[in-house]
């Protein structure tokens, strides 16, 4: 997989983040990170058949062995993210794909994770698969002030349901921002017959940003998740308005960094021979831009380390997921986590 180069900055690494002195200023930078935990369910069945897959009595096999080893190699994952850059690691995680909020306190409680003492917001969502979104923090570098789950319903189509999305909102390094997590809808039956669901997604997900903004012109919005769409597509590109080069982003719109990566040839999740970057964390304008006075993007990654990566076969360089069909094959998931740098100058 061709790996991404990014200008140089000396980095000065202290106990509690990493510091880099640029024209006589101290930056800063925090890391924001998401990651599709793919299936991260526990082995009791409370959901009929929708659960039953991941049951002891399923197809899967689900028990408690591959549960804890599922922990362990996400718990894995979460610990080295960021961590050559912010040694306390992420500001802040969204991720998907997880049952309740019982599994998510099992995983920050895993492993070297369990040292980060992350904090969880999580509400069940009406999905008919029983997964969810939610939030991790570290409470040390992120205050929660507010949080709320907003349902995408269809006014046509009572029976239609899916995972919430999850606005939490509270201060980074004394900054209001407000995080808006993302699931939408997948690809089953197609993407083209699929498309208007993840459009209904994206102008849910611009009708919470633009409430935002108009409750706060200031406000610094970060949306992340599982789009099931690239950011060339129509939800993302079109609906949501998200721009790939800065000097196209004015301060009240949307700057997508994932564009270059896509433009570069990598991405999160692969499927028969090509990439997509599926996985996005798409900011506000106003962390765009030469402002030193406030945080700003610095650059984004996909953490597609080695040990992530299928070694040998057809699939070689994917993803290394937890099952090959119902063979348990001990992965991690079907995506890779992406992050985002922002940098706050300090005189």
């Amino acid at each position: 997989m061709k790996r991404i180069i990014f200008a140089s900055i000396v980095l000065l690494c202290t106990t509690l983040s990493v510091q880099v002195e640029a024209q006589n200023r101290k930056v800063v930078p925090y890391a924001v990170a998401f990651y599709n935990l793919e299936n991260l369910f526990d082995t009791i069945n409370n959901n009929g058949n929708y659960d039953l897959e991941f049951s002891p009595m399923g197809d899967k096999k689900w028990d408690g062995k591959k549960y804890h080893a599922k922990l362990e190699n996400l718990a894995k994952v979460l610990s080295m993210i960021a961590k050559e850059t912010c040694p306390l690691g992420p500001a802040v995680i969204g991720v998907s794909e997880v049952e309740n909020r019982s599994v998510l306190e099992d995983l920050v409680k895993t492993g070297d994770l369990a040292k980060q003492n992350l904090s969880i917001v999580h509400y069940d969502s009406p999905d008919l698969r029983g997964i969810d979104v939610g939030f991790l923090y570290n409470p040390q570098l992120f205050t929660v002030t507010s949080s709320k789950p907003y349902p995408l319903t269809l006014p046509n189509d009572t029976a239609f349901k899916t995972r919430d999305q999850l606005l939490v909102s509270g201060l980074l390094a004394g900054e209001r921002f407000h995080f808006i997590i993302n699931h939408w809808p997948s690809r089953r039956n197609g993407e083209k017959s699929s498309r208007y669901l993840r459009v209904a997604a994206a102008e849910l997900c611009k009708h919470i940003t633009d409430s935002i903004r108009a409750a706060d012109p200031e406000a610094k919005v970060v949306i992340m998740g599982d789009l099931n769409d690239d950011p060339t597509n129509v939800s993302v590109k079109k609906t949501l308005n998200a721009k790939g080069k800065p000097k196209e982003v004015k301060p009240e719109g949307l700057f997508n960094p994932m564009v270059a990566l896509r433009n570069a040839g990598v991405g999160s999740i692969g499927y028969q021979g090509s990439w997509n970057i599926f996985d996005q964390i798409i900011i506000s304008g106003n962390l765009v831009g030469s402002d030193k006075s406030t945080f700003k993007f610095w650059k984004a990654e996909i953490f597609n380390r080695d040990f992530l990566m299928e070694q040998t076969g057809k699939y070689k360089g994917y993803p290394l997921r937890t099952f090959s069909d119902n063979t348990f094959i001990n992965g991690y998931s079907d995506h890779f986590p992406v992050l985002i740098y922002l940098v706050k100058y300090y005189e």
